[in-house]
């Protein structure tokens, strides 16, 4: 990791001179379907509240996310817009997972210019300790936790087959025969960026003539941002993987956000049952997102009438009898 990303990290904002500001700020999140990812977003945005992030969470919904999960999400503080979908080039599907042609629509949240930067997190992410200092990172840059190789999904790439990670560099180093090292690659499920129009019609324009990979969005990602990456410690997005693939670099009483990405470990989807997935490790990990997930204290209209007093009651029971869902629309800019 650059010496400077480092530094800043460890300082936060106390050695900071930019301050970032609460309007301009977001962070932001994307749902699809009528499925049941919308908890992970509630309990996403919870999350954020107990560890009293200072910013809003945006929810980019493709229309197909029903009425009722829209005013779930709205009535948990949410600010929900819907973008139109973005589809990969020829419409092609072969990807490692088949639900990831969708994610491709994830590319709209650049168009959100009213933020001058933003937090992206996907809806199957925890955040436990306030990661507000992000927002302060110099401009300019994509910054990303670096992913691990070391899963079956990596099947089909060289790293995999030789047992090359970025994770652990020194363990099997790239052999010069097979050219040069590849670059740094990052996991898409977490990462801090600033929107920009002109930024997001070249991600469109890009995108028409890059042909799918099995990773979709986060390859094409890390191919479009390869030049301005960079990384950020794996606290800020722990891959679940990496605490049996990698445990040596792993402090669970440091890391501020988990990524339940690892197959079996949806919270809400939770038996057990999967590999790895009885893990005392990973039993706490759920616990623990299901403690926040049903903490009633830290519902939004609770919390704002435990910050504001008890004289907003009858104001937000008001909105809440009317049934006011607070989203809003965008329009395609496709």
């Amino acid at each position: 990791m650059a010496p400077d990303i480092t530094a800043t990290l460890a300082n936060n904002t106390n050695s900071l001179v930019k301050q970032a500001s609460i309007s301009s700020c977001a962070y932001v999140t994307f749902l699809a379907g009528d499925g049941d990812y919308w908890k992970g977003v509630v309990g996403l945005a919870k999350g954020l509240r107990k560890a009293k992030c200072n910013y809003p969470l945006v929810v980019a919904i493709l229309p197909d996310v029903p009425e009722e999960h829209r005013k779930i999400l709205a009535s948990q503080g949410c600010i929900v817009r819907e973008i139109e979908p973005v589809n990969p080039p020829e419409n092609q599907t072969q990807f490692a997972m088949a639900y990831y042609v969708i994610n491709y629509s994830k590319l709209r949240i650049w168009e959100f210019v009213e933020y001058s930067k933003m937090i992206y997190l996907d809806g199957d992410i925890q955040v436990f300790d306030s990661i507000d200092h992000l927002f302060d990172m110099p401009d300019g840059y994509f910054y990303a936790a670096m992913d691990c190789f070391c899963e079956k999904t990596w099947s089909n790439s060289p790293q995999y087959k030789i047992g090359y990670c970025q994770q652990c560099p020194d363990k099997v180093h790239w052999p010069a025969e097979m050219g040069p090292k590849p670059p740094l690659y990052f996991n898409a499920g977490m990462f801090v960026y600033e929107p920009n129009l002109s930024t997001y019609h070249d991600l469109l324009e890009t995108l028409k003539v890059t042909p799918p990979t099995l990773f979709a969005e986060q390859d094409f990602l890390n191919m479009f941002f390869r030049d301005v990456y960079k990384p950020i410690p794996s606290d800020y997005n722990l891959v679940l993987a990496l605490l049996w693939r990698h445990p040596e670099n792993i402090n669970l009483d440091k890391v501020k956000v988990v990524h339940y990405c690892a197959a079996g470990s949806k919270p809400w989807r939770y038996t057990g049952k999967e590999d790895n997935m009885d893990r005392e490790d990973m039993k706490m990990l759920v616990n623990k997102w299901w403690d926040i997930y049903h903490d009633e204290s830290l519902d939004y209209k609770n919390t704002v009438v435990a910050a504001a007093g008890a004289e907003v009651q009858p104001f937000l029971a008001a909105l809440s009898e009317a049934g006011i869902a607070h989203y809003i629309t965008a329009p395609s800019a496709a």
